[in-house]
């Protein structure tokens, strides 16, 4: 019986890819997962993900991820589509898998329809879509942490470059240096998401 976990990261943030990873894995192997000390990406430290993101891919049978760039977001934000994204994305990753039965956190206020969603697009009836399914089932944990670990990695490589903070709308830091390089460069960074509210802000004052 092989299950499935599919998670995102970086779905709010204003700049940067939103990634989409899942893992497969053989049922009677889940309990090593717990062994590990795998829990909700967002409860532990960046130190302990990485490590448990190298551990992770040794226990697993496979893992896929999916990286969805800020243009394909806004494009999606535009005709008010961005769970559908999610949607289709977790579908391919589903089906590069093709697990048994998989389990999905949902971003959809609906679970169910969500579910219901991926079920179509994968061709899998077993889809099983809820809130918080990364506190909730181990496999989602699991890929959460890679999905978080993949998407940190892509964040690192743009700080060399630009001192951008956390990338998230509340961070200050973040919404300072889309101002500044918007003012001096006249156009936005490929990697800022410019349908998001902040960064609409930016352009119409400017």
């Amino acid at each position: 019986m092989q299950i499935c976990g599919v998670d995102d990261a970086g779905r709010g943030s204003l700049l940067g890819p939103l990634v989409i990873a899942g893992i497969l894995i053989e049922k009677t192997k889940i309990p090593k997962l717990s062994a590990l000390g795998v829990k909700d990406s967002k409860k532990l430290t960046a130190k302990t993900r990485e490590k448990l993101y190298k551990k992770i891919i040794l226990i697993v049978d496979s893992y896929y991820v999916a990286k969805i760039s800020p243009k394909s977001i806004d494009n999606s934000v535009k005709k008010h589509g961005l769970n559908k994204l999610e949607a289709k994305y977790m579908a391919k990753v589903i089906s590069k898998l093709n697990p048994d039965t998989s389990f999905v956190d949902s971003c959809d206020v609906n679970p169910k329809r969500f579910g219901k969603e991926i079920s179509r697009l994968s061709n899998n009836n077993k889809i099983r879509s809820y809130h918080h399914a990364d506190s909730r089932f181990i496999v989602v944990s699991a890929a959460s942490i890679i999905a978080k670990v993949t998407r940190d990695k892509v964040i690192t490589r743009l700080r060399k470059d630009h001192d951008l903070g956390s990338g998230y709308p509340s961070d200050r830091k973040t919404i300072n240096f889309v101002k500044k390089y918007y003012k001096t460069q006249k156009i936005m960074p490929n990697f800022v998401r410019k349908s998001w509210k902040p960064a609409q802000k930016i352009i119409d004052k400017n």
